[in-house]
């Protein structure tokens, strides 16, 4: 009996990060070939294969991404951006709702993004518990309203680190973390069970 529970549970840590892998990957590809329907019907690969090929649309959006990218790196390609981010720009509605979103899109994505500059340890929920959260920008309006340096703190959720808090914590009530971005989201996302070993490299935190 001891050893069919062992195999059980061998089979499942083979079994399930395959089973989760694939269900990923596959609700990607039928996600991504949803772009196809922005073809004409006789353009798209089902009417001429006669069969459709899962994947597809991945491999369009990619395409369609890097041609993108071609084009905005020339001077007529950045006239149109600039052309186009002017016209968005005029949109009462539409104008705060790009410019948020390309402000944290910039961030993230550029090269020389600042969206997460440290990883921190911060008291929250409440004082005898820590989290991990990463260190943002405080705006220089709410900088001038607060008595003391502050720092702002991004506390995202488990497993699912697109969503969390926002909050302006004093510089003296964190510890800040020899540790990677990508090492933290690996904690937070596999809730603590894919993570290294976690060293205060600068314990700012005067005590309880």
């Amino acid at each position: 009996m001891a050893a069919l529970k062992r195999y059980f549970l061998t089979g499942l840590l083979i079994l399930v990060p395959l089973g989760i892998t694939f269900w990923v990957l596959t609700a990607l590809f039928d996600f991504m070939d949803q772009s196809l329907l922005l073809l004409p019907e006789s353009w798209r690969p089902d009417a001429w294969l006669g069969v459709h090929i899962p994947g597809l649309g991945l491999i369009l959006t990619g395409v369609v991404i890097v041609v993108t990218g071609l084009l905005a790196t020339n001077l007529i390609g950045q006239r149109l951006v600039e052309y186009w981010e002017g016209l968005v720009k005029r949109i009462p509605v539409v104008k705060s709702i790009y410019g948020s979103v390309k402000q944290v899109s910039d961030s993230l994505l550029s090269g020389s993004g600042m969206a997460f500059k440290k990883v921190l340890l911060v008291r929250y929920p409440h004082p005898d518990a820590w989290s991990l959260a990463f260190q943002t920008n405080v705006p220089e309006e709410v900088a001038g309203q607060l008595d003391s340096e502050y720092v702002a703190v991004f506390i995202p959720t488990t497993p699912s680190p697109v969503n969390g808090f926002y909050f302006y914590v004093r510089r003296d009530a964190v510890i800040e973390l020899d540790m990677s971005v990508d090492t933290a989201f690996k904690a937070i996302v596999s809730m603590g069970v894919v993570a290294a070993p976690i060293k205060p490299a600068i314990a700012n935190y005067a005590g309880d």
